[in-house]
Protein backbone atom coordinates (compact mmCIF):
# COMPACT_ATOMS: atom_id res chain seq x y z
CA UNK A 1 0.00 0.00 0.00
CA UNK A 2 1.21 3.42 -1.07
CA UNK A 3 2.12 6.21 1.64
CA UNK A 4 0.59 9.52 0.76
CA UNK A 5 3.24 12.28 1.45
CA UNK A 6 2.52 14.90 4.35
CA UNK A 7 3.83 17.42 1.61
CA UNK A 8 3.69 16.99 -2.25
CA UNK A 9 5.23 19.58 -3.81
CA UNK A 10 4.86 19.26 -7.63
CA UNK A 11 6.84 21.14 -10.71
CA UNK A 12 7.12 24.10 -8.39
CA UNK A 13 8.85 27.13 -10.38
CA UNK A 14 9.56 30.59 -9.47
CA UNK A 15 10.70 33.41 -11.28
CA UNK A 16 12.08 36.67 -9.96
CA UNK A 17 13.37 39.48 -11.91
CA UNK A 18 16.11 37.80 -14.58
CA UNK A 19 16.42 34.80 -12.05
CA UNK A 20 14.48 31.47 -12.31
CA UNK A 21 15.17 30.42 -8.58
CA UNK A 22 13.12 26.96 -9.02
CA UNK A 23 12.72 25.10 -12.08
CA UNK A 24 10.24 22.68 -12.32
CA UNK A 25 10.76 20.79 -8.30
CA UNK A 26 9.34 18.28 -6.98
CA UNK A 27 9.69 17.18 -3.46
CA UNK A 28 8.11 14.58 -1.04
CA UNK A 29 7.82 14.60 2.50
CA UNK A 30 6.90 12.17 4.73
CA UNK A 31 5.77 12.04 8.58
CA UNK A 32 7.85 10.49 10.38
CA UNK A 33 11.37 10.93 8.37
CA UNK A 34 14.06 13.86 8.10
CA UNK A 35 14.85 15.02 5.24
CA UNK A 36 17.72 17.13 4.33
CA UNK A 37 18.19 19.75 1.33
CA UNK A 38 21.07 20.62 0.17
CA UNK A 39 22.65 22.87 -2.04
CA UNK A 40 25.25 25.96 -3.28
CA UNK A 41 23.90 29.26 -2.26
CA UNK A 42 21.57 30.43 -4.85
CA UNK A 43 20.70 26.72 -5.78
CA UNK A 44 16.78 27.37 -4.38
CA UNK A 45 16.20 25.44 -1.71
CA UNK A 46 15.60 28.70 0.52
CA UNK A 47 13.00 29.96 -1.76
CA UNK A 48 11.61 26.38 -2.20
CA UNK A 49 11.61 26.21 2.03
CA UNK A 50 9.69 29.60 1.29
CA UNK A 51 7.17 28.59 -0.84
CA UNK A 52 6.33 25.92 1.48
CA UNK A 53 6.21 28.26 4.25
CA UNK A 54 3.62 31.04 2.78
CA UNK A 55 6.60 34.16 2.14
CA UNK A 56 6.19 33.44 -1.38
CA UNK A 57 3.77 32.10 -3.84
CA UNK A 58 4.93 29.94 -6.70
CA UNK A 59 5.03 31.40 -10.64
CA UNK A 60 4.22 27.61 -11.20
CA UNK A 61 3.12 24.37 -9.43
CA UNK A 62 0.99 22.88 -6.82
CA UNK A 63 1.33 22.11 -3.31
CA UNK A 64 -0.35 18.96 -1.42
CA UNK A 65 -1.19 18.72 2.30
CA UNK A 66 -1.99 15.23 3.26
CA UNK A 67 -3.42 14.55 -0.66
CA UNK A 68 -5.39 17.58 -0.41
CA UNK A 69 -4.28 20.65 -2.92
CA UNK A 70 -3.72 23.41 -0.99
CA UNK A 71 -2.69 27.04 -1.86
CA UNK A 72 -0.78 28.98 1.00
CA UNK A 73 -1.00 32.59 0.03
CA UNK A 74 0.86 33.65 3.75
CA UNK A 75 2.93 32.82 6.46
CA UNK A 76 -0.54 32.20 8.30
CA UNK A 77 -1.74 30.04 6.08
CA UNK A 78 1.47 27.77 6.68
CA UNK A 79 1.00 27.46 10.20
CA UNK A 80 -2.48 26.89 9.81
CA UNK A 81 -1.60 24.25 8.16
CA UNK A 82 1.01 22.95 10.72
CA UNK A 83 4.12 24.19 8.42
CA UNK A 84 6.82 26.13 10.64
CA UNK A 85 10.03 27.29 8.94
CA UNK A 86 13.10 29.27 10.68
CA UNK A 87 14.22 30.86 7.61
CA UNK A 88 17.61 32.35 7.18
CA UNK A 89 17.18 35.74 8.04
CA UNK A 90 14.68 36.14 11.13
CA UNK A 91 11.23 37.37 10.85
CA UNK A 92 10.77 38.95 14.21
CA UNK A 93 9.65 41.97 15.67
CA UNK A 94 12.71 43.94 16.89
CA UNK A 95 10.72 46.16 19.54
CA UNK A 96 8.44 43.60 20.53
CA UNK A 97 9.78 40.78 23.18
CA UNK A 98 10.50 37.07 22.82
CA UNK A 99 6.95 36.45 24.52
CA UNK A 100 5.13 38.93 22.31
CA UNK A 101 6.75 37.64 19.27
CA UNK A 102 5.76 34.00 19.89
CA UNK A 103 2.09 34.90 21.16
CA UNK A 104 1.63 36.76 17.74
CA UNK A 105 2.79 33.98 15.46
CA UNK A 106 -0.63 31.52 17.71
CA UNK A 107 -3.02 30.55 15.10
CA UNK A 108 -5.72 29.48 17.36
CA UNK A 109 -7.43 29.31 20.68
CA UNK A 110 -8.06 32.70 22.89
CA UNK A 111 -7.81 35.91 21.74
CA UNK A 112 -6.67 36.82 25.17
CA UNK A 113 -3.69 35.24 25.92
CA UNK A 114 -2.40 35.11 29.55
CA UNK A 115 1.34 36.15 29.24
CA UNK A 116 2.45 34.20 32.16
CA UNK A 117 1.61 31.20 30.52
CA UNK A 118 3.36 31.87 27.39
CA UNK A 119 6.68 32.32 29.49
CA UNK A 120 6.20 29.64 30.96
CA UNK A 121 5.56 27.52 27.92
CA UNK A 122 8.84 29.10 26.45
CA UNK A 123 10.45 28.82 29.24
CA UNK A 124 9.30 24.88 29.82
CA UNK A 125 10.60 24.04 26.14
CA UNK A 126 13.32 26.07 25.98
CA UNK A 127 14.56 23.57 28.99
CA UNK A 128 13.79 20.62 26.86
CA UNK A 129 15.18 21.82 23.75
CA UNK A 130 18.35 23.42 25.02
CA UNK A 131 17.39 26.45 23.59
CA UNK A 132 17.24 28.80 26.31
CA UNK A 133 16.72 32.60 26.10
CA UNK A 134 14.86 35.06 28.48
CA UNK A 135 11.19 35.38 27.42
CA UNK A 136 10.63 39.08 28.65
CA UNK A 137 13.81 39.91 26.58
CA UNK A 138 12.98 42.73 23.58
CA UNK A 139 14.56 41.35 20.37
CA UNK A 140 16.43 44.12 19.69
CA UNK A 141 18.72 43.37 22.62
CA UNK A 142 19.08 39.40 21.21
CA UNK A 143 22.13 38.32 19.54
CA UNK A 144 21.63 36.59 15.98
CA UNK A 145 21.88 33.39 17.78
CA UNK A 146 19.42 34.11 20.50
CA UNK A 147 17.22 35.46 17.37
CA UNK A 148 18.02 31.78 16.10
CA UNK A 149 16.51 29.98 19.27
CA UNK A 150 14.03 32.11 19.40
CA UNK A 151 12.67 31.28 15.84
CA UNK A 152 12.83 27.56 16.74
CA UNK A 153 10.56 27.98 20.14
CA UNK A 154 8.17 30.28 18.17
CA UNK A 155 7.83 27.03 15.68
CA UNK A 156 7.94 24.57 18.71
CA UNK A 157 5.65 26.48 20.45
CA UNK A 158 2.78 26.11 17.27
CA UNK A 159 2.72 22.38 17.31
CA UNK A 160 4.13 22.29 13.78
CA UNK A 161 3.75 19.11 11.87
CA UNK A 162 6.29 19.93 9.57
CA UNK A 163 9.27 21.66 10.85
CA UNK A 164 11.83 23.37 7.98
CA UNK A 165 15.12 24.43 9.44
CA UNK A 166 17.52 26.19 8.06
CA UNK A 167 21.06 25.68 9.87
CA UNK A 168 19.70 24.99 13.54
CA UNK A 169 23.21 23.62 14.92
CA UNK A 170 25.01 26.84 14.14
CA UNK A 171 24.66 28.49 17.64
CA UNK A 172 24.63 24.89 19.61
CA UNK A 173 27.80 23.93 20.82
CA UNK A 174 28.86 19.84 19.97
CA UNK A 175 26.86 18.46 23.31
CA UNK A 176 23.60 20.56 22.76
CA UNK A 177 24.02 19.37 18.97
CA UNK A 178 23.36 15.87 19.96
CA UNK A 179 20.84 16.89 22.07
CA UNK A 180 19.36 18.79 19.36
CA UNK A 181 19.77 15.85 17.08
CA UNK A 182 18.06 13.55 19.52
CA UNK A 183 15.17 15.86 20.08
CA UNK A 184 14.73 16.24 16.17
CA UNK A 185 14.55 12.50 15.69
CA UNK A 186 11.81 12.26 18.64
CA UNK A 187 10.08 14.67 16.61
CA UNK A 188 10.20 12.30 12.99
CA UNK A 189 9.54 9.50 15.30
CA UNK A 190 6.02 11.23 17.14
CA UNK A 191 5.15 11.54 13.27
CA UNK A 192 6.42 15.36 12.58
CA UNK A 193 7.85 15.75 9.12
CA UNK A 194 11.38 17.38 9.79
CA UNK A 195 12.96 19.57 6.79
CA UNK A 196 16.95 20.03 7.87
CA UNK A 197 19.21 22.72 5.74
CA UNK A 198 22.56 22.05 6.59
CA UNK A 199 25.87 22.99 4.62
CA UNK A 200 27.58 20.30 7.57
CA UNK A 201 28.01 16.95 5.26
CA UNK A 202 28.97 15.08 8.63
CA UNK A 203 25.44 16.36 10.06
CA UNK A 204 23.79 14.89 6.94
CA UNK A 205 25.35 11.55 7.36
CA UNK A 206 24.14 11.27 10.84
CA UNK A 207 20.86 12.47 10.76
CA UNK A 208 18.87 12.58 7.21
CA UNK A 209 16.39 9.61 6.36
CA UNK A 210 16.52 11.33 2.50
CA UNK A 211 18.37 13.68 1.16
CA UNK A 212 17.29 16.03 -2.08
CA UNK A 213 20.15 17.79 -3.65
CA UNK A 214 19.35 21.42 -5.50
CA UNK A 215 21.77 23.03 -8.18
CA UNK A 216 20.75 25.96 -10.41
CA UNK A 217 17.12 25.85 -9.06
CA UNK A 218 16.70 22.08 -10.28
CA UNK A 219 16.64 19.06 -8.50
CA UNK A 220 20.10 16.58 -9.49
CA UNK A 221 19.50 13.91 -6.93
CA UNK A 222 17.70 12.18 -4.20
CA UNK A 223 18.82 9.66 -2.12
CA UNK A 224 17.77 7.11 0.68
CA UNK A 225 19.76 6.95 3.92
CA UNK A 226 21.76 3.48 2.69
CA UNK A 227 23.16 5.64 -0.50
CA UNK A 228 24.66 8.39 1.76
CA UNK A 229 27.88 9.09 0.63
CA UNK A 230 29.81 12.46 0.95
CA UNK A 231 31.65 12.25 -2.53
CA UNK A 232 28.55 11.44 -4.33
CA UNK A 233 26.88 14.31 -2.37
CA UNK A 234 29.59 17.26 -3.11
CA UNK A 235 29.17 15.66 -6.53
CA UNK A 236 25.73 16.42 -6.73
CA UNK A 237 26.13 19.87 -5.28
CA UNK A 238 28.94 21.55 -7.24
CA UNK A 239 29.85 19.02 -10.12
CA UNK A 240 33.42 18.93 -8.23
CA UNK A 241 35.72 17.87 -5.61
CA UNK A 242 36.12 19.96 -2.78
CA UNK A 243 39.17 20.64 -0.59
CA UNK A 244 38.88 19.29 3.09
CA UNK A 245 41.84 20.43 4.32
CA UNK A 246 43.82 23.64 3.37
CA UNK A 247 47.87 24.17 3.61
CA UNK A 248 48.95 27.47 5.59
CA UNK A 249 51.80 28.79 6.56
CA UNK A 250 53.11 28.72 10.41
CA UNK A 251 51.57 31.29 13.17
CA UNK A 252 53.47 34.48 13.24
CA UNK A 253 56.26 35.23 16.10
CA UNK A 254 56.08 39.04 15.28
CA UNK A 255 54.96 42.09 17.91
CA UNK A 256 51.24 41.85 18.54
CA UNK A 257 49.66 44.41 16.61
CA UNK A 258 46.67 44.11 18.80
CA UNK A 259 46.70 44.17 22.56
CA UNK A 260 43.42 43.77 24.71
CA UNK A 261 44.17 43.81 27.95
CA UNK A 262 41.16 43.56 31.01
CA UNK A 263 38.14 44.88 28.79
CA UNK A 264 34.88 45.21 30.35
CA UNK A 265 31.87 46.31 28.72
CA UNK A 266 28.08 46.27 29.03
CA UNK A 267 25.55 44.39 26.65
CA UNK A 268 22.67 45.76 25.50
CA UNK A 269 20.30 44.83 28.71
CA UNK A 270 22.45 46.67 30.38
CA UNK A 271 24.25 44.13 32.30
CA UNK A 272 27.95 42.77 32.01
CA UNK A 273 28.45 41.78 28.41
CA UNK A 274 32.18 41.65 28.53
CA UNK A 275 33.95 40.98 31.75
CA UNK A 276 37.63 40.85 31.14
CA UNK A 277 38.65 40.18 28.52
CA UNK A 278 42.33 39.99 27.60
CA UNK A 279 44.11 38.77 24.83
CA UNK A 280 46.84 39.80 22.04
CA UNK A 281 47.16 38.84 17.75
CA UNK A 282 49.93 39.12 15.85
CA UNK A 283 50.05 40.48 12.34
CA UNK A 284 49.55 37.39 9.86
CA UNK A 285 48.01 35.58 12.60
CA UNK A 286 44.25 34.10 13.04
CA UNK A 287 43.34 33.75 16.48
CA UNK A 288 39.88 32.12 16.89
CA UNK A 289 37.34 32.52 19.16
CA UNK A 290 34.87 29.67 19.84
CA UNK A 291 31.51 29.79 21.85
CA UNK A 292 28.04 29.80 21.69
CA UNK A 293 26.24 32.98 20.74
CA UNK A 294 25.36 35.77 23.09
CA UNK A 295 28.21 35.01 25.42
CA UNK A 296 30.20 38.15 24.36
CA UNK A 297 31.39 37.89 20.86
CA UNK A 298 28.75 40.75 19.49
CA UNK A 299 29.97 43.55 22.14
CA UNK A 300 33.90 42.51 21.80
CA UNK A 301 33.53 43.38 18.31
CA UNK A 302 31.28 46.49 18.49
CA UNK A 303 34.29 47.24 20.85
CA UNK A 304 37.00 46.78 18.65
CA UNK A 305 35.15 48.42 16.14
CA UNK A 306 34.03 51.75 18.00
CA UNK A 307 30.62 51.03 18.08
CA UNK A 308 30.21 50.14 22.02
CA UNK A 309 31.79 52.20 24.90
CA UNK A 310 33.76 50.19 27.18
CA UNK A 311 33.52 50.30 31.32
CA UNK A 312 36.87 49.66 31.83
CA UNK A 313 40.50 48.25 30.02
CA UNK A 314 42.74 49.21 26.91
CA UNK A 315 42.85 48.32 23.26
CA UNK A 316 46.31 49.14 21.55
CA UNK A 317 46.58 48.78 17.75
CA UNK A 318 49.89 48.84 16.57
CA UNK A 319 50.77 51.11 20.31
CA UNK A 320 48.21 53.67 19.99
CA UNK A 321 45.16 53.24 22.09
CA UNK A 322 41.82 52.87 20.69
CA UNK A 323 39.31 52.85 23.16
CA UNK A 324 37.08 56.24 22.56
CA UNK A 325 37.78 56.40 18.90
CA UNK A 326 35.06 56.67 16.62
CA UNK A 327 34.21 54.00 14.05
CA UNK A 328 35.47 56.55 11.02
CA UNK A 329 38.51 56.86 13.26
CA UNK A 330 38.69 52.92 13.49
CA UNK A 331 38.04 52.39 9.95
CA UNK A 332 40.72 55.00 8.97
CA UNK A 333 43.53 53.23 11.22
CA UNK A 334 42.74 50.25 8.90
CA UNK A 335 40.56 47.75 11.16
CA UNK A 336 37.86 45.94 9.24
CA UNK A 337 34.61 44.58 10.88
CA UNK A 338 32.11 42.25 9.34
CA UNK A 339 29.41 41.68 11.40
CA UNK A 340 27.16 38.81 12.40
CA UNK A 341 24.05 40.40 11.06
CA UNK A 342 24.95 40.67 7.59
CA UNK A 343 21.50 42.22 6.24
CA UNK A 344 20.94 44.09 9.07
CA UNK A 345 24.06 45.68 10.49
CA UNK A 346 26.68 44.66 7.63
CA UNK A 347 24.62 45.68 4.30
CA UNK A 348 21.34 47.96 4.30
CA UNK A 349 18.81 45.42 2.51
CA UNK A 350 16.94 48.23 0.18
CA UNK A 351 20.32 49.67 -1.38
CA UNK A 352 22.01 47.54 -4.03
CA UNK A 353 25.05 46.12 -5.02
CA UNK A 354 26.78 49.54 -5.70
CA UNK A 355 25.61 51.97 -3.02
CA UNK A 356 26.22 49.12 -0.30
CA UNK A 357 29.95 48.56 -1.60
CA UNK A 358 31.04 52.15 -1.15
CA UNK A 359 28.82 52.91 1.54
CA UNK A 360 32.00 52.90 4.10
CA UNK A 361 34.19 54.71 1.19
CA UNK A 362 31.91 57.12 -0.43
CA UNK A 363 33.45 60.14 0.77
CA UNK A 364 36.91 59.34 -0.26
CA UNK A 365 38.50 60.46 -3.48
CA UNK A 366 38.34 57.26 -4.73
CA UNK A 367 34.60 57.55 -5.49
CA UNK A 368 33.95 61.27 -4.97
CA UNK A 369 34.78 64.50 -6.21
CA UNK A 370 33.73 67.92 -4.62
CA UNK A 371 30.14 67.46 -3.59
CA UNK A 372 29.75 64.17 -6.21
CA UNK A 373 29.87 60.68 -6.55
CA UNK A 374 32.18 59.17 -9.31
CA UNK A 375 29.32 56.70 -9.78
CA UNK A 376 31.33 55.04 -13.24
CA UNK A 377 33.95 54.42 -10.19
CA UNK A 378 31.04 53.04 -8.03
CA UNK A 379 29.95 50.73 -10.67
CA UNK A 380 33.59 49.25 -11.63
CA UNK A 381 34.11 48.76 -8.35
CA UNK A 382 31.48 46.41 -7.59
CA UNK A 383 31.84 44.84 -10.79
CA UNK A 384 35.58 43.35 -9.89
CA UNK A 385 34.34 42.12 -6.74
CA UNK A 386 31.51 40.94 -8.06
CA UNK A 387 33.56 38.97 -10.54
CA UNK A 388 36.44 38.40 -7.85
CA UNK A 389 34.41 37.09 -5.31
CA UNK A 390 31.84 35.02 -7.77
CA UNK A 391 29.09 37.02 -6.11
CA UNK A 392 25.61 35.88 -7.96
CA UNK A 393 23.13 37.89 -9.03
CA UNK A 394 20.65 39.17 -11.33
CA UNK A 395 21.93 42.90 -11.17
CA UNK A 396 24.14 45.03 -9.56
CA UNK A 397 21.38 47.81 -9.40
CA UNK A 398 18.91 45.51 -7.53
CA UNK A 399 18.23 45.62 -3.82
CA UNK A 400 20.39 43.13 -1.85
CA UNK A 401 17.43 41.43 -0.10
CA UNK A 402 16.53 39.82 -3.43
CA UNK A 403 20.21 37.43 -2.62
CA UNK A 404 20.62 34.36 -1.28
CA UNK A 405 22.21 34.60 2.16
CA UNK A 406 26.15 33.25 1.04
CA UNK A 407 26.21 35.74 -1.82
CA UNK A 408 25.11 38.46 0.59
CA UNK A 409 28.41 37.21 2.43
CA UNK A 410 30.43 37.11 -0.03
CA UNK A 411 29.72 40.88 -1.54
CA UNK A 412 29.86 42.44 2.63
CA UNK A 413 33.90 40.40 2.71
CA UNK A 414 34.65 41.83 -0.75
CA UNK A 415 34.08 45.17 0.19
CA UNK A 416 35.52 44.50 3.16
CA UNK A 417 38.84 43.15 1.63
CA UNK A 418 39.08 45.68 -0.78
CA UNK A 419 39.67 47.97 1.96
CA UNK A 420 43.32 46.22 2.59
CA UNK A 421 42.82 46.08 6.38
CA UNK A 422 45.60 45.83 9.06
CA UNK A 423 43.50 43.95 11.33
CA UNK A 424 39.80 42.47 10.01
CA UNK A 425 37.35 41.05 12.92
CA UNK A 426 34.91 38.30 11.64
CA UNK A 427 32.39 37.11 13.27
CA UNK A 428 30.41 33.67 11.79
CA UNK A 429 31.88 34.30 8.53
CA UNK A 430 30.15 30.86 6.71
CA UNK A 431 27.13 30.91 8.71
CA UNK A 432 24.40 29.39 6.33
CA UNK A 433 27.01 28.94 3.06
CA UNK A 434 27.22 25.82 1.81
CA UNK A 435 30.46 23.33 0.98
CA UNK A 436 31.70 25.62 -1.79
CA UNK A 437 31.11 29.36 -0.74
CA UNK A 438 32.79 28.50 2.36
CA UNK A 439 35.56 26.76 1.01
CA UNK A 440 35.75 30.37 -1.03
CA UNK A 441 35.76 32.08 2.08
CA UNK A 442 38.16 30.34 3.97
CA UNK A 443 40.56 31.04 0.97
CA UNK A 444 40.02 34.42 1.36
CA UNK A 445 40.39 34.70 5.02
CA UNK A 446 43.64 32.33 4.38
CA UNK A 447 44.96 34.61 1.53
CA UNK A 448 44.55 37.97 4.04
CA UNK A 449 46.89 35.83 6.39
CA UNK A 450 49.22 35.26 3.99
CA UNK A 451 49.14 39.41 3.13
CA UNK A 452 50.20 39.77 6.76
CA UNK A 453 46.41 40.67 7.75
CA UNK A 454 45.85 39.96 11.60
CA UNK A 455 42.70 38.24 11.83
CA UNK A 456 40.10 37.65 14.66
CA UNK A 457 37.41 34.98 13.67
CA UNK A 458 34.41 34.41 15.88
CA UNK A 459 33.06 31.01 15.04
CA UNK A 460 30.97 27.69 16.92
CA UNK A 461 32.90 25.52 14.44
CA UNK A 462 35.58 23.89 15.84
CA UNK A 463 36.33 22.25 12.30
CA UNK A 464 36.15 25.58 10.93
CA UNK A 465 38.48 27.05 13.64
CA UNK A 466 40.77 24.32 13.46
CA UNK A 467 41.35 24.71 9.81
CA UNK A 468 42.02 27.85 9.90
CA UNK A 469 43.17 29.41 13.31
CA UNK A 470 46.64 29.77 15.01
CA UNK A 471 45.21 29.81 18.65
CA UNK A 472 42.01 29.58 19.94
CA UNK A 473 40.33 30.72 22.80
CA UNK A 474 37.07 29.88 24.55
CA UNK A 475 34.55 32.58 25.51
CA UNK A 476 31.97 32.10 27.90
CA UNK A 477 29.42 34.53 29.93
CA UNK A 478 32.02 37.21 28.13
CA UNK A 479 35.24 35.79 29.99
CA UNK A 480 38.35 33.76 28.01
CA UNK A 481 37.58 30.53 29.72
CA UNK A 482 41.16 29.24 28.05
CA UNK A 483 43.41 29.77 25.40
CA UNK A 484 45.40 27.02 23.29
CA UNK A 485 47.27 26.68 20.13
CA UNK A 486 44.48 25.00 17.56
CA UNK A 487 47.39 21.77 17.21
CA UNK A 488 46.55 21.00 20.69
CA UNK A 489 43.02 21.63 20.48
CA UNK A 490 40.65 18.75 22.35
CA UNK A 491 36.88 18.90 20.87
CA UNK A 492 35.43 17.59 24.42
CA UNK A 493 37.51 19.73 26.20
CA UNK A 494 36.64 22.91 24.15
CA UNK A 495 32.77 22.33 24.12
CA UNK A 496 32.93 21.81 27.39
CA UNK A 497 34.31 25.37 27.72
CA UNK A 498 31.86 26.64 25.44
CA UNK A 499 28.95 25.36 28.04
CA UNK A 500 30.40 27.20 31.04
CA UNK A 501 32.03 24.10 32.47
CA UNK A 502 35.80 24.07 34.00
CA UNK A 503 38.43 21.63 35.58
CA UNK A 504 37.77 18.37 36.01
CA UNK A 505 35.01 19.09 38.57
CA UNK A 506 32.56 19.93 36.35
CA UNK A 507 32.29 23.39 37.74
CA UNK A 508 30.41 25.97 36.18
CA UNK A 509 32.11 29.42 35.16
Amino acid sequence: MEVTPLIRMRNIVKKFPGVVANDQVNLDLYAGQIHALLGENGSGKSTLMSILSGLYRPTEGTIEIQGEEKRINSPSDALANGIGMVHQHFKLIESFTVAENIALSQTSGSVLISEEEIVEEITRLGEKYGLLVDPRAYVWQLSVGEKQRVEILRMLYNDSKVLILDEPTAVLTPQETRELFSNLRNMADNGCAVVFISHKLNEVEELADQITVLRNGRVTGSIGRSEINQTRLIEMMIGRDIITAYEKSEPSDKEPVLVIDNISALNDMNTLGLDGITFKVRAGEIYGIAGVSGNGQRELAEVLAGLRHTLSGSVKFYGEEVVGLSPKEIIGRGISYVPEDRLGMGLVPKLNSCDNVILKEYNSEKFSKGHFLKRDAAIAETQRIVREFDVKMGSIFQPVKMMSGGNLQKLLLGREIASKPKLMIVLYPVRGLDIGAIESVHKLLLQMKENNTAIILVSEELEEIAKLADRVGVIFSGKILGEFPVKEMDTEKIGALMAGIVGNGGAKA
